[in-house]
Formats: structure tokens, C-alpha cells, sequence
């Protein structure tokens, strides 16, 4: 069967998540209703299900079909569908092992704060508003115990049987003006990992934690040990990695 990979970007705002639920608009419920006009009923593979208000700049999906499409035309008719939230970047066919989701080594999120006295409307739902200063030294020394293999309970929402140990490739928090950017990549996240790390990293930029409070938070072990979750509207799935002999043997049709 052959199978294809789509590039997509979206705004997130308007969707209650990438996965598909009954009577509710998510990104994964509008893409498969718009690939359905042109494929007939088809199940779609992620790399990652992001959470309502939460964006994705580099999101990765792939799916299978009994006989092969016309990549361009479908690009084209799923932009048209999909418009302005979501973006289709591009579409492709793939070697036929390929999987989204579990052929991904790394994905990499950004998480934007807005950091001045005063909100910004146009920047409301793609950045916190946090008006107190913030000490991003501090807060990047405090992240730097975290890249590395651990036990991330203290930063995940528990789900039944699975793990809460993740690898952490890459973390840093950096200022550009008004504009405080967490850049954390790994080879996989657990569910609220990203945020709950912010939520905990302000608290050491506001000055309320030690700079140790984070990774005093991890060692912990403990959900209560985390500052919370910070808002969904700063977060983007930037990017998603994918081993180099698999990106060659992905082929444009």
C-alpha cells in the first residue's frame, strides 16, 4: 500500500487538541475529514498530540492508501479545505516502513513568553503574559540539570503504564527583548513535560525558587513538587527528527 507523510503547521487556538474526539474540532478530526474528499477514509499516524491551544510549526503525520495519489493535487485541495489554521507544507509518498510517530527520534518545542509590563494583543495567543521581570540566567542555569537521561514524574501527567523516564537532548531559555524562548528537545515528551518545566522555570526567574528549585523538582519524584502547568498558547512543536537513512528514503512523487 503506498504510503505518504504530510508536513502541516497549525494554529491551535481554535482546535481542543491534535487527536480526534467525538462532537469536538481537533486538528487530527479536520485533516481526516479533508484527506476523506480526496482518499476515501483513512487513518492518520502522529508524531505527536499536542494539546488544545497548544501550536506546531513542524508536525508529521503519515497514513496509507490502497493505490497512489497525485501529491500536488492534494496539497493544493487540502490548503484549500484547511485554511487559515492550518497549513499543509507539503505531502509526499514514503518507503512503506515509514511511521510517524514511531520512526521519529526527537522533537523539538519552543515555548514563548512575553515578558513587559503590558499584554500584547496580537501576540495573545501565541505567548504567556508574564509582567513581573524575569531572571533568564537564572532560569537557563536551573534547566541545565535536566538534559540528560531521568525520571520526569515530578514534570508529567501520570498516564497508567507507562514510563515517566524520557531523555532530554537539548534545553536553553534565552531573551530577545520582551521575548523569553525556552528551546527543549528530547526523544520523546510525556504528557504536560514541556509546560510543567516552564511553570517551574518562571518561578526560579521570578525569584520564588532557589536556582536548584528545578532540579530539586525532579529529584523529588513528585507531581506536587512541579509549580503547576504553564498556558497551552505559548507552545509549538517546532520540529520532528527522523533517522537519516529514513529522510533518504522518503522520494516526492
Amino acid at each position: 500500500m503506498p504510503t505518504y507523510r504530510i508536513d502541516l503547521a497549525y494554529d491551535g487556538t481554535g482546535f481542543h487538541g491534535y487527536a480526534r474526539q467525538v462532537g469536538l474540532r481537533t486538528v487530527q478530526g479536520s485533516l481526516e475529514t479533508a484527506l476523506f474528499h480526496r482518499t476515501g477514509e483513512v487513518d492518520t499516524v502522529v508524531a505527536g498530540r499536542t494539546d488544545r491551544g497548544v501550536h506546531a510549526a513542524g508536525q508529521v503525520v503519515s497514513f496509507a492508501v490502497d493505490s497512489p495519489l497525485d501529491t500536488t493535487r492534494l496539497r493544493r485541495s487540502l490548503n484549500r479545505q484547511l485554511g487559515p489554521e492550518i497549513a499543509v507544507n507539503d505531502v509526499r509518498e514514503v518507503d512503506p516502513a515509514f511511521n510517524a510517530r514511531f520512526s521519529a527520534i526527537g522533537r523539538r518545542y519552543r515555548y514563548r513568553i512575553l515578558n513587559a509590563p503590558v499584554h500584547d494583543p496580537l501576540q495573545a495567543r501565541s505567548a504567556w503574559h508574564v509582567p513581573e521581570p524575569l531572571d533568564v540566567a537564572a532560569m537557563d542555569r536551573a534547566i541545565g540539570a535536566l538534559v540528560g537521561e531521568h525520571d520526569f514524574a515530578t514534570f508529567c501527567r501520570k498516564a497508567p503504564g507507562r514510563t515517566t523516564e524520557r531523555e532530554v537532548l537539548t534545553a536553553r531559555w534565552a531573551r530577545t527583548g520582551d521575548v523569553v524562548e525556552l528551546s527543549i528537545s528530547a526523544k520523546a515528551f510525556c504528557h504536560h513535560m514541556v509546560r510543567s518545566i516552564v511553570a517551574t522555570s518562571v518561578e526560579v526567574g521570578r525569584g520564588r525558587l532557589p536556582s536548584n528549585g528545578v532540579v530539586e523538582a525532579l529529584e523529588a519524584r513528585d507531581r506536587s513538587a512541579s509549580s503547576g502547568t504553564a498556558p497551552p498558547q505559548g507552545l509549538t512543536l517546532m520540529e520532528v527528527t527522523y533517522p537519516t537513512r529514513t529522510q533518504g528514503s522518503l522520494r516526492p512523487i
